[in-house]
């Protein structure tokens, strides 16, 4: 038999050994997805109107809602620049890489090579030069590779979920941020105005008892009245002072960096949110999206583990010349090349194998817990977002009422006391009153604004997947521009 022959029946034989070995490896054999039914999703929310999809308000850039141009900018600031969102970013850069790694497993790899060799018998030195080209192929025929590769997509699909996660998160923490700076600017306000008020009250006081017609009592009640209201300034300025300073670090600026703005009010949205349906709110959470994915990466990888179960087929080769000279490379020297070809069977490994088989299915477990306690716990806050603003609204009405009929009071209690009608009495409970009442207004506009921040942040308001692929896409392309390093 001539060797080309016996060449060609060794390779059919091999062949026949290899087919049924990949056509029974081409689909991966992943485990059962549980994540449509971890979680029984209600059909509508319990609190507030009934929703429609078709026509729920969308909620990427919530924050201009306020009507507030000063948070926009803070909130684009901080989008861009806070420690938190860049080196989220980078994670999603890095998990992409690594898509591109596992991928890479799937192709042949080629190295050049060059030697030099220089040895000596006896009396005699020989050298000896060669180039070659060295090619390895690793078939996936259990399906290790494609396995990776899935886990490694997954977790570059979570990446990018964690990064939208954290602009959302940002963007409401600088809300309520501004909101607080606001308050404090707000109750400030009102402090500084009730004391100006009980300063003129006290200085009335003591004509009165100059005068012959109050007691001392009086004066000192009015004193104390006064002072206590003034050491309220400092607390509320040293509230401004902080809350700016939050701020400003998470706009990513040194803390004293950011102004003191303009004093004003609270900024309040309309109230005319339209809500989707807790379905659909679901779907737009990053934080849900990315457990979802985690569970992905997590099927992928029992399905890696698993495979170690099968075959595994290896090809190599090398292509090469060698010459005593160098000049000889040149001419054409001596053909080398080899090729091998080898097959590998698991039979016995102390039960290796099954444990990295059972490891992976408890992080499976583990990813599809996560995902349950994700879904609860977004819902939950939807509820609660609802809940919350449906006690402010009616918290804000009779809080407004009653600050009306507490300056109306007071009014008439001044101009009485003033008059000798009534006692000082009145007139200190009055102001005390006053200031309660319009404190505590100023605190529930707050409350209802936060509360509406909180529920745009339930919802999965602040993100936008195209907005992150064009944020990475623009950080690639400037740091190509500039040449800078890798990002780790």
């Amino acid at each position: 038999m001539s060797a080309g022959r016996r060449y060609r029946g060794s390779h059919t034989a091999l062949l026949a050994l290899v087919l049924p070995l990949i056509l029974a490896s081409c689909a991966l054999r992943l485990p059962a997805d549980d994540t449509a039914d971890a979680v029984a999703v209600p059909a509508r929310w319990s609190e507030g109107a009934a929703p429609r999809a078709e026509s729920a308000t969308s909620l990427v850039g919530w924050w201009w809602r306020f009507g507030d141009a000063e948070l926009s900018a803070l909130i684009d600031d901080a989008l861009r620049a806070n420690p938190d969102v860049q080196s989220a970013m980078a994670a999603l850069r890095q998990s992409r890489a690594l898509v591109d790694v596992a991928a890479a497993g799937l192709l042949p790899s080629l190295d050049a090579s060059t030697s030099a060799q220089r040895s000596r018998a006896g009396q005699a030195t020989s050298n000896r030069y060669g180039v070659g080209l060295d090619a390895r192929w690793e078939l996936d025929l259990s399906g290790v590779t494609r396995a990776g590769v899935a886990a490694a997509q997954s977790d570059a699909q979570a990446a990018q979920m964690r990064l939208g996660d954290v602009q959302v998160s940002l963007a409401a923490e600088v809300a309520l941020a501004w909101i607080d700076l606001r308050n404090a600017q707000t109750r400030l306000g009102i402090a500084q105005v009730n004391l100006a008020a009980q300063d003129d009250t006290t200085q009335i006081t003591r004509w009165r008892h100059q005068a012959g017609l109050v007691s001392t009592l009086d004066v000192e009640q009015a004193t104390t009245a006064a002072e206590q209201t003034r050491a309220l300034v400092p607390l509320l300025e040293t509230s401004v002072a902080q809350t700016r300073h939050r701020l400003a670090v998470l706009t990513g600026r040194p803390p004293a960096a950011l102004a003191t703005p303009v004093a004003a009010a609270v900024p309040l949205p309309p109230d005319d949110l339209v809500l989707a349906f807790p379905a659909d709110t679901l779907r737009q959470r990053p934080d849900v999206r990315a457990a979802e994915a985690q569970v992905q990466a997590a099927r992928a990888r029992v399905a890696q583990a698993d495979a170690a179960h099968y075959p595994s087929f290896n090809l190599a080769g090398t292509l090469g010349l060698q010459a005593l000279t160098l000049g000889g490379l040149t001419g054409g020297g001596a053909s080398v090349y080899s090729l091998l070809a080898g097959l590998s069977v698991p039979i016995f490994d102390g039960g290796a194998i099954a444990g990295r088989v059972d490891a992976q299915r408890a992080a499976l477990d583990q990813a599809n817990a996560g995902y349950r306690s994700t879904v609860l716990a977004a819902l939950r806050e939807v509820e609660d977002a609802l809940v919350a603003l449906q006690g402010d609204r009616t918290r804000s009405g009779s809080l407004q009422i009653a600050a009306t009929a507490a300056v109306a009071a007071d009014t008439l209690a001044r101009q009485q006391y003033q008059a000798g009608l009534i006692d000082f009495n009145t007139v200190l409970q009055s102001q005390r009153t006053q200031l309660a009442a319009q404190d505590s207004v100023a605190s529930a506009r707050a409350s209802l604004a936060a509360n509406h921040v909180r529920l745009y942040k339930a919802l999965g308001g602040g993100w936008s997947p195209d907005a992150i692929d064009a944020a990475t896409s623009a950080h690639d392309a400037t740091r190509e521009h500039h040449r800078l390093p890798p990002s780790t």
